[in-house]
């Protein structure tokens, strides 16, 4: 059993959802994204979504995209973040790392290359967001081989037509985007995602996270509620970028606040099915 679905078991056994924050690798600077990424497990994460930066993330709104350039600026790349990853591992073998990004960096590094060195890391899962299914044996057959979960995202536009194509091949979890459009531009409404999100699960017997939109503790409950996970990650990079100042260099305490909203996160997905 991969590490995600042993966790997703866990939680479900706890009677409650899982807390995903997504944290980009190198974001403000390497230091620094060490530091909140081996904080996390404290901070209350269940599991850890890494974003690779990448310099057109074309899903991603305004806070992860500018997290993406700041990592880049910082020295950032697919090397180091693996090395991140590496270093998490070596203080922490349970939770699950999911890496989320786009197909550009991994085609130039080598798919299989890549998927073996991720593998070897501590990596457990791949979203790559702009893969869809048709296109997904380029990645797959090289996933599958370095034992690495293949999480699918479907949308408010995946119709039931469409979703049975979404699950094929898919695991680890489902990740739901609970708004039409990129990352932390609009607020979701929590009626219209829980029909989603009980729509989807009556194709699957796969977990279903729900990310976009939750930027409060008190939006992370209202999902929590129904759905398996609640992934919250631009209003995380927002408190990042407020530490960050005009040339580039990041003001003390930067790890100290992210984590301690990671924390108030994480509570309120606790809290949620109490």
């Amino acid at each position: 059993m991969s590490r995600i679905a042993a966790r997703f078991d866990e939680l479900k056994a706890e009677g409650r959802a899982a807390f995903i924050p997504f944290v980009t690798a190198g974001d403000p600077s390497i230091d620094v994204a060490r530091e909140i990424l081996m904080g996390l497990p404290a901070a209350g994460a269940d599991l850890i979504e890494l974003g690779m930066p990448f310099t057109d993330p074309m899903a991603d709104g305004p806070a992860v995209q500018a997290a993406g350039l700041r990592a880049l600026r910082a020295g950032a790349t697919m090397k180091t973040t693996l090395e991140l990853v590496r270093d998490f591992r070596k203080i922490d073998n349970d939770i699950p790392i999911v890496l989320m990004g786009y197909a550009n960096p991994i085609f130039s590094y080598g798919v299989s290359a890549f998927a073996n060195d991720a593998a070897a890391a501590g990596v457990d899962g791949m979203i790559l967001v702009d893969i869809p299914p048709e296109e997904a044996a380029e990645f797959s057959p090289a996933l599958n081989a370095a034992g690495l979960d293949a999480i699918r995202l479907s949308t408010p536009t995946t119709t039931d037509a469409r979703l049975p194509a979404v699950l094929n091949g898919a695991s680890g979890f489902l990740y739901y985007v609970s708004i039409a459009g990129v990352t932390g531009t609009k607020d979701f409404d929590p009626v219209e995602v829980e029909r989603e999100v009980r729509r989807i699960k009556a194709q699957t017997v796969l977990p279903v996270g729900v990310g976009f939109g939750i930027k409060t503790p008190e939006h992370a409950a209202a999902i929590a509620r129904f759905a398996d996970a609640a992934v919250v990650g631009s209003a995380i990079v927002a408190r990042v970028a407020a530490f960050v100042n005009a040339d580039g260099s990041v003001s003390p305490g930067c790890a100290a606040d992210v984590l301690g909203f990671v924390s108030e996160l994480s509570h309120g997905v606790r809290a949620a099915r109490a």
